[in-house]
């Protein structure tokens, strides 16, 4: 099956720019487990005549925009040290606002350390989640101010025997499997720039859509191939594996909605089944990888290969794609347990986040 899979995927990546490859049901399959349904073609928006809010939300927008591209420019000229300091200033006290993020990040480190902290402890690991946000951006942002040499210098990591010998022995890319943790730009540039190696990421949309294309070009210009998540990304995703592309996968959330069902951090909820499909039906070697920051830049972790026993006799992957999920969920809490306070994740990733919000769970009934 792996191997039938594999063949038609270097098939579809043959194909020419001028004919699109066809979606095989391999493909379609892997667009639902990644996008959680195959959707068609939006119907055309009518445009509405401006209004006031949309003047004002327009202001916003442009403001965000120009902000990220002003904190990309003070972060490639300023010294690393006013820098981070700066960045972890600005952190901390977003920390002291009250809202949605705040609370998620309090219930992520009570899951995380299964206990509930004192208010000192509980505050100072707040900041110190926050503080680290905000390193992610200023760490990011002068990337490309960086030298090749400052890059390597600052990059450190264990397990890149498992990323080699996948590169060396498999026919079709691996998959790195990463938790929203630390700063995985840093690694990627590495990747692209200092190995060599092809590196796709599928990536989240963002809003206003003038930012996610603004982060589109500055992620392409450290060297990745980047696809957007949403109804071809399956596709994509096939066709980077099969010109022997890494590809990152951040999996520690289902955002998409129709994931498969886990155990996670003691807590059920869903996490997208794309590295299972891709694992088990595409033959790719599934890597849980995390980046953390270090003193001197970040250290890259890179575990071995998640393995599973398949179910005798099984005539598809569907009994064995939670199996599969559930090893990957495992060995994710392992990698955010090594630094809880780099997680990232600040947004609702379990029915009970959604209820401590008031908010309605998804795809449950009101």
């Amino acid at each position: 099956m792996c191997e039938r899979v594999a063949s038609s995927i270097q098939a579809a990546s043959r194909s020419t720019s001028a004919q699109p490859a066809p979606r095989t049901s391999n493909h379609l399959a892997l667009e639902r487990a990644l996008d959680g349904s195959a959707r068609a073609d939006a119907p055309t928006r009518q445009v509405a005549p401006p209004t006031l809010d949309r003047v004002l939300n327009d202001l916003k927008n442009r403001a965000i925009l120009g902000a990220f591209k002003g904190g990309t420019l003070v972060a490639a000229k300023s010294p690393r040290i006013v820098g981070q300091s700066v960045a972890s200033v600005a952190g901390r006290g977003s920390s002291l606002l009250p809202g949605e993020r705040r609370v998620i990040v309090a219930r992520n480190l009570r899951r995380i350390y299964g206990r509930e902290l004192g208010p000192l402890e509980r505050e100072q690991k707040i900041q110190e989640t926050f503080a680290s946000y905000a390193r992610y951006y200023y760490d990011s942002f002068r990337l490309t101010g960086m030298s090749l040499a400052e890059v390597e210098r600052g990059f450190t990591v264990e397990g890149i025997e498992h990323l080699e010998a996948a590169m060396e022995e498999d026919e079709v890319g691996p998959i790195l499997a990463l938790p929203h943790l630390g700063g995985w730009e840093w690694a990627a540039y590495w990747i692209t720039q200092i190995r060599q190696w092809g590196l796709a990421a599928v990536v989240e949309k963002l809003d206003p859509p003038e930012l996610f294309d603004w982060f589109l070009e500055f992620r392409q210009s450290l060297g990745m191939n980047i696809i957007p998540l949403g109804p071809t990304a399956a596709h994509e995703v096939a066709m980077a594996a099969a010109n022997k592309e890494i590809v990152c996968l951040l999996c520690d959330r289902d955002i998409g909605g129709g994931g498969v069902p886990v155990t996670f951090f003691g807590e059920q909820t869903t996490l997208p089944a794309g590295p299972a499909v891709l694992a088990l039906r595409g033959g790719c070697r599934v890597l849980p990888t995390a980046v953390y920051f270090s003193p001197k830049g970040v250290h890259g972790v890179i575990l071995a290969p998640i393995e599973i026993e398949r179910t005798p006799g099984a005539t598809s992957i569907r009994s064995d794609v939670p199996i599969f999920m559930q090893a990957l969920a495992t060995q994710l809490e392992v990698l955010i347990r090594r630094a809880p306070e780099q997680w990232h994740l600040l947004q609702p990733n379990w029915p009970s986040d959604y209820r401590a919000l008031g908010k309605q769970v998804p795809g449950a009934q009101p």
